[in-house]
This record gives C-alpha cells, sequence and structure tokens, in this order.
C-alpha cells in the first residue's frame, strides 16, 4: 500500500500506547485524547467508557510523549452540584487543551438530556480543576480554542450541526471566554470526498511560520459503516476566519487492526498534537474508540499538503 511506504504521518512502532488495560480504576476504552506539555512532562487527558456506557476522563503523565503513566483517580467525571450537574448527567467526552497565558484551558463535551454542549474549565498545574462555565448551546461539540488573541479576542473552532449544513466546522469570537459569537462556517464536507458525511475540529492548532495548522477530522459513510479520518487545513495567522487552504488528501486512515476493529470500527480520531523543537508533531489519536496511539509527521510537510493542493472549503 503506497500510504504504508511513504507516510505522511509515522505510526510509532509501540502503539497502542494506553489501553483500558493501562488504567488502575475499572473502564472499557481508553480514547480521544487531548495532549499537552507542561513543565516538560507531556499530560494527556483522555476520554473512558465506564461500564455503564458513560464517559469520564482520566489523565496520564509521560517524560517522552510515547510512554504513560495513568493516575489512580479520574480528573473529570460528570459534575454533581449544578450548574453543571444537568448538562454533564451523561457524561463529559473528547477534551481538547489550548496554553494560554499561564493557564491551561479545557473544552470537552458534556451529554445529557438536553443533548450535547461545550464545557468550558481552566488549570494550572493539572492537580486542580476548575469549570468556568458552558459556552455552546445544544447541538454544537469538538471546539477548540485558539492558543492567540485576535484584536483583543479568542478564537475557537467547534462544530454545530444543522441539516442544511451538516456537520461543518465553524469560527467563533470572544472578548471574555464566556460570551461567543460573530461566528461563520469556514469548512464543509466535500461532496463525493473522503470527508463527504462530516468535518469536525480536532487538535488545537498550531501556530506555524505560514499560518495556524489545524488537525480535523472527516467522515466517510461507505456500505460497511463510516470511516473517521484525520485531514488538515491552514489559518490566516492574523485572522483564522481566512482559510489559507485545505488539504485535498487525508493524513492519516484506519490501518492497524486496534484502528480497525474495536468499540467503534474504522476511526483514527485526534483531539490532541504536540509541537516539537525539531520540526515534528506529535499526533495523538483514539483508534476504534477503544486505544490511544501516536504518530510522528512534519509540520512543513502538512504546510505544503494545504497550499500546494487544497480543495474547496464551502
Amino acid at each position: 500500500m503506497a500510504g504504508r511506504r511513504n507516510p505522511i504521518i509515522n505510526r510509532w512502532k509501540g502503539n497502542p500506547i494506553l489501553t483500558k488495560n493501562d488504567v488502575p480504576y475499572p473502564v472499557e476504552t481508553v480514547h480521544n485524547a487531548a495532549v499537552v506539555k507542561h513543565d516538560d512532562v507531556y499530560i494527556m487527558l483522555f476520554r473512558s467508557h465506564r461500564r455503564n456506557g458513560r464517559s469520564i476522563i482520566g489523565i496520564a503523565e509521560s517524560t517522552d510523549g510515547f510512554a504513560f503513566r495513568v493516575r489512580p483517580e479520574p480528573f473529570i467525571t460528570p459534575a454533581a452540584a449544578e450548574p453543571f450537574a444537568a448538562c454533564e448527567e451523561y457524561g463529559v467526552e473528547d477534551p481538547r487543551i489550548c496554553k494560554l497565558d499561564d493557564e491551561y484551558l479545557v473544552t470537552y463535551s458534556a451529554y445529557s438530556r438536553q443533548g450535547v454542549r461545550i464545557v468550558l474549565g481552566h488549570s494550572h498545574d493539572f492537580r486542580e480543576f476548575e469549570r468556568i462555565t458552558v459556552i455552546t448551546q445544544a447541538d454544537s461539540r469538538n471546539a477548540v480554542i485558539f492558543p492567540d488573541r485576535f484584536a483583543g479576542r479568542y478564537a475557537r473552532l467547534d462544530r454545530p450541526h444543522s441539516d442544511i449544513l451538516p456537520w461543518s466546522i465553524w469560527v467563533s469570537y470572544s472578548p471574555d471566554l464566556i460570551h461567543w459569537g460573530d461566528s461563520r462556517p469556514l469548512i464543509a464536507p466535500c461532496p463525493y470526498h473522503w470527508d463527504e458525511m462530516k468535518v469536525g475540529p480536532g487538535a488545537t492548532p498550531i501556530r506555524t511560520h505560514k499560518g495556524w495548522l489545524s488537525i480535523f477530522h472527516g467522515v466517510f459513510k461507505t456500505m460497511d459503516g463510516a470511516v473517521y479520518r484525520l485531514g488538515v487545513a491552514l489559518h490566516a495567522l492574523d485572522d483564522p476566519s481566512e482559510v489559507l487552504g485545505v488539504a485535498d488528501n487525508w493524513i492519516l486512515q484506519p490501518e492497524d487492526p486496534w484502528e480497525v476493529t474495536g468499540y467503534v470500527h474504522n476511526v483514527v480520531f485526534c483531539c490532541g498534537a504536540v509541537e516539537e523543537d525539531d520540526g515534528t508533531v506529535k499526533i495523538y489519536w483514539g483508534g476504534a474508540d477503544t486505544v490511544m496511539c501516536v504518530g510522528t509527521a512534519y509540520l512543513n510537510e502538512l504546510i505544503d499538503m494545504c497550499l500546494s493542493n487544497p480543495r474547496p472549503t464551502l
């Protein structure tokens, strides 16, 4: 297979890097993890299904970004008190981490009878965590915040759902992280393409010399079910609503056994990536909603894919 001979993302030979067997409390899956470096330690916030089918968020640490050790207790569990209990009663899922100034902003999907909404919280050291507010109405998920301000405003990518413009990536702005608006669609599914069913933001965007690099997921519906793959887009440094290019080709698809078969078959799903000093980026993804994996890519190659061979954005 050509993708195996010359991959965009080089899978780590030790994949999967985290499974339910590595977690010191009862869970059935480990997947869809945000990852960031804090004081030279890689911090992973990962989603797990409990045995009642609802999700919690655990935490693990690593000195090299490959070998992780899970802490003995979950990091985020559904809130027991209002105002968050009502929107988290069915579980908390798919975190993202954004380092901004001296704190880490954490967004995650909260599920309840109200639908799915995004909760924003923060931490300074990943020992304490505080919820701030719910920042979306239903039905919206996969929110990632840019690690910068634009004309004094914060910016985020998310994925609201509409039957008219289904499962597309939008941008929104905020003066204070609480009140969001000036929303507009940026990237929509492309007809008869690898991401024709839906797209959604993945890892927190990475600042590069050419623009903000954004890893996203795209879904293609087949006769055997949906296939989740990863793609990349590039946003202008001074205005994330300006999309410089969306790569026509995917950068990763399910190939290894633990990506093809699991809780949800044929899924690679990214919520975190870490830029390294050597021009590479570690990309983390959940395999088949069951295990965590990692691979490395060159930032310049990902940027070139966006600019040299783009597909339509909307």
